[in-house]
């Protein structure tokens, strides 16, 4: 067994108020926690790790590159394939709180190394 304790867990902003937290970084599986500031949205991205979003706290919406758009609410997740292109907006005036889980895992720092 390992701990992760939040507040002693790797963390950075990929973009102002954007902040991001490593939870798990295995090679199977990486968990991670992030705050996504007021109507920010994830530029469209795809990767090669299946994905699923958890909306812990606010409202945020889904959006495919196929047109696909769908608002979670608190406790809602959406799965996304292997290399589906998507991204994710918040859609309040205040920051929403979700939970990204990544299979198998993926590298922490993928929003840092993004040009």
């Amino acid at each position: 067994m390992r701990v992760i304790h939040f507040r002693e867990a790797e963390s950075y902003e990929p973009e102002k108020d954007w902040k991001r937290v490593s939870l798990c970084e295995e090679k199977s599986i990486s968990v991670e926690y992030f705050v996504k500031p007021p109507h920010h949205s994830s530029p469209m991205h795809d990767h090669p790790q299946e994905q699923v979003c958890v909306v812990i706290r606010g409202q945020m919406m889904v959006i495919t590159s196929n047109g696909c758009e769908e608002v979670l609410e608190e406790g809602d997740a959406a799965f996304f394939a292997a290399n589906e292109l998507h991204q994710v907006k918040n859609l309040l005036d205040v920051p929403s709180v979700g939970v990204d889980i990544f299979c198998p895992g993926r590298s922490f720092d993928f929003w840092l190394n993004r040009k």
